[in-house]
Parts: C-alpha cells; sequence; structure tokens
C-alpha cells in the first residue's frame, strides 16, 4: 500500500495517525515474506539517495538549526541536531552496515524432540509495527527505519518539531530505497504532522495496529510513554552513569577513561554523570581527576572532599547525584570501598551503565557481577554503551527494563518467536 501522507497533513490528527496505522500493518505482513536480498536492496538504495542528496539534507538541517538556535536550544542539544557532510555520510555508512548484518528473521533459536516423535523449533519472526518517538537526531530517523527493516517490521516514525524539516528529507531517502526495491512505501512512515496530539495516538496504539513503542528522548517524554502507553515500550528514563575509580586502578588509565566518558560527547545517554573514588586513593587520584576534568572545560560538583582536592569545585546538592546532566556538568564523591560503590549506584542509578576502573580482577567481577545497570563495564569508557559499538549496526535505543530486550536495541531485540510442530500423524491421547 502507497504512503500519500503529506507534510503537514492537513486532515484531523486521528484519521492522519489511523491511516498511517493501517497503512504499516499491511505493509508489516509484506515485510514478514520479504527475503534478505530484497530488504538489503532497499537499505542499500536509501544509502545511495542520501549520497545524491546531501546539499538538501544539509539545507534542511540547516532550517531547523536556526529554529532550535533562535529557540534557545542547549549547546548540547544543537550538537546532537547538527548535520554535516561527514555526518551524512556516517549516516549513509551506517545503513550499509545494517545490509551487511545477518538477517535476524527466520533464525532457529532452539529445536528438540519430544518422546512422541513430535519435533519443536523455535524461530525468529518480526514483532509487526514499531513506533518510534524521539526528539532533535535527525540520524534516528535512518537508524530507526533501517534496523526496523531488516528485523521485518513495519516503522512508524514520529521525530521532534525541531528536527522535522531533517527527518522528512532523509524519509524521503529511505523512501526512495524501498521503492527502488519493490517495498511498499509504508513499510518506514514518517509523522507528517508536528501537532502534539500525534504522540498521543501512538500511545493508544493506533487501533491495535502498534506493536511496541521506542522513545529516544528526554526525560519528560520517556516518563509520558510510560505512564501513558498502551502497547509494550522499550525504553530507558535516564541515563544517569558512574564511573568508580577503584583502590587499584591505575590513575593514567582513570584519566583517559573518565575524559573519554564525560566529555567525548557529554549528550550522549552513556556519558558518565557521577565520579566515585575509593577513599584509600583519594590523596593520590582525587585531585587529578577532579583537575583535569575542571581544565577540560568541565564543572565539577563535588562532596566536601571534592571541594577540597580543588577550590573550582562546586559543592553539590542531594539532587545532583540524581541528575543526568547531558552537558559538561559532573558530581564527584568519595566512597568507603567498593561495598559503598555499589550501594551508591544502587541508591541514585537509572540501571543504564556503570564502570570501574580497577586492576583488582576479582573487584571487578563483583562490581560486573553486583551492579544491576543494563550495561557494566571494566577499565573501558562508558561511551560504549552504543549499538554500533556492539557490533548490531546500529541500535534503536537502550532498554533499561528487563522485560525481552535489555541495553542496546538492536535486530535480534527487534524480533520475537514462533514455534514451529512438525508431527508425523500424531494425536493427543
Amino acid at each position: 500500500m502507497e504512503n500519500v501522507h503529506r507534510l503537514d497533513d492537513a486532515r484531523p490528527v486521528h484519521d492522519v495517525m489511523l491511516a498511517l496505522g493501517r497503512e504499516a500493518r499491511a505493509a508489516a505482513h509484506a515485510l514478514g515474506l520479504a527475503p534478505p536480498e530484497q530488504k538489503n536492496r532497499a537499505l542499500i538504495g536509501a544509502a545511495a539517495a542520501m549520497r545524491g542528496r546531501v546539499a538538501e539534507i544539509i539545507a534542511a538541517n540547516a532550517k531547523d538549526m536556526a529554529a532550535g538556535e533562535a529557540a534557545g536550544m542547549s549547546k548540547a542539544n544543537l550538537d546532537r541536531l547538527m548535520l554535516n557532510e561527514a555526518r551524512v555520510e556516517a549516516i549513509a555508512k551506517g545503513l550499509e552496515d545494517i545490509a551487511a548484518l545477518p538477517d535476524p528473521v527466520g533464525r532457529l533459536l532452539a529445536s528438540f524432540d519430544r518422546p512422541n516423535g513430535l519435533k519443536i523449533e523455535r524461530v525468529a519472526t518480526p514483532l509487526g509495527v514499531i513506533g518510534v518517538i524521539y526528539e532533535s537526531r535527525p540520524n534516528v530517523t535512518a537508524d530507526a527505519g533501517a534496523l526496523c527493516l531488516k528485523a521485518g517490521n513495519a516503522a512508524i516514525l514520529r521525530g521532534g518539531s525541531d528536527s522535522f524539516h531533517s527527518s522528512t528529507v532523509i524519509h524521503a531517502c529511505l523512501v526512495e530505497g524501498l521503492r527502488a526495491a519493490g517495498l511498499p512505501a509504508a513499510a518506514i512512515s514518517l509523522v507528517p504532522v508536528r501537532d502534539r496530539a500525534a504522540v498521543g495516538e501512538m500511545l493508544k496504539g493506533l487501533a491495535g495496529n502498534l506493536d511496541v513503542i521506542v522513545p529516544r528522548g528526554g526525560k519528560s517524554l520517556v516518563a509520558r510513554v510510560q505512564d501513558e502507553a498502551r502497547v509494550p515500550v522499550f525504553a530507558h528514563l535516564e541515563g544517569i552513569v558512574h564511573v568508580y575509580v577503584d583502590r587499584a586502578a591505575d590513575l593514567d588509565m582513570a584519566k583517559s577513561i573518565l575524559r573519554n566518558a564525560k566529555l567525548r560527547r557529554t549528550g550522549v545517554c552513556g556519558a558518565a554523570e557521577t565520579l566515585l573514588v575509593d577513599r584509600a586513593v583519594a590523596q593520590t587520584h582525587l585531585a587529578p581527576l577532579v583537575s583535569m576534568l575542571i581544565d577540560a572545560g568541565c564543572e565539577v560538583r563535588g562532596d566536601e572532599a571534592a571541594c577540597a582536592a580543588d577550590a573550582r569545585v562546586v559543592p553539590a546538592v542531594e539532587d545532583d547525584w540524581r541528575t543526568e546532566y547531558l552537558d559538561s556538568i559532573i558530581s564527584a564523591k568519595i566512597v568507603d570501598g567498593l561495598d559503598a560503590a555499589i550501594a551508591h549506584i544502587e541508591t541514585y542509578g537509572s540501571h543504564h551503565t556503570d564502570c570501574i576502573i580497577t586492576q583488582d580482577q576479582s573487584a571487578a567481577e563483583r562490581f560486573l557481577r553486583e551492579v544491576d545497570s543494563a550495561i557494566v563495564l571494566h577499565n573501558a569508557s562508558t561511551q560504549f554503551a552504543d549499538g554500533g559499538e556492539f557490533g548490531f549496526g546500529a541500535e534503536i535505543g537502550i532498554a533499561t527494563g528487563r522485560m525481552h530486550a535489555r541495553g542496546p536495541v538492536g535486530l535480534e531485540q527487534l524480533t520475537s518467536f514462533k514455534y514451529r510442530v512438525h508431527g508425523s500423524g500424531q494425536t493427543r491421547p
């Protein structure tokens, strides 16, 4: 079925969204039967379309950037929004990388024989129709659409109004690839209206046509989705990410990892937000770590010990330990060893990503075992909390829940399964 919805469609939002849902459901059926080669042709065609329309994408992004600056958007959010030739090329390359990944649909997950001769198989199948609600980052339009397509799912994408022009052109490239491959354009739909009522319609499930929702954005967006959605949600509310410097940590390694974890990109959900330092090495490690951050342009909000270590530290308040800054700000605190670090993370963390820096293997093993986060790291930057870095090709988001998907949500997590039972005439007594 052809997707004919126009930019800023003038019809009532309810009607627009129900039509999107119906069309996506029909497209999902076609995608579920599409061979891997056809889906891959669509992705490679979309990448080629993006490279052929770089100037158009950057021009559209310039409109979004100008509007963002006029609205007082933060530097970090403007960075998330901005596209240049290198970033467009990275998006196009990401589509090709997803095309090169093994197809997750039809995988044999398990096979077993019953005493009565029945042979039972568990096989990976698409989820169906996935709704993605996101803010600022126009690359999500390509990443989410491509991942859903590769996993045999139809996608309904609702980007933020701040990236509306950028996402519209990127989506047009995806549709170009779909058409070239003979797949329905409604396989990847972009909500064509900026009215926030469209989000409410998606949360209601589009008359049963939406199977799961993935929110990617700020705390208020994710909280609303989790509170109001009538369909399952893959999401994380916050990324309150900790780096714990253990008593057996190498200082040079700690400085390198911490700087990258906090400052490589401050606006990503894997960016470190709290530094914990073992009291046993506070005299040797705290001041160099804090000074390194401040000298690099990062504000440090610390406890009494951190304030004593560097006069430039701002005294922390209770809320700082619970804050996802997504900016060049970090909280810092001394803790009484590994037990206290784990307790602090359990109290203030968001079960997203946490790291220990140590040369003590037993301490590392305890941290990795006992910290209940979706991603735990030993001697590595928290900015590796990314589906691409995990080898997934890209991610549709990071989930901190405990059902079905946890951590980076890539191709495998965008499938369900069914049982195939092979018999030879058996009947049940």
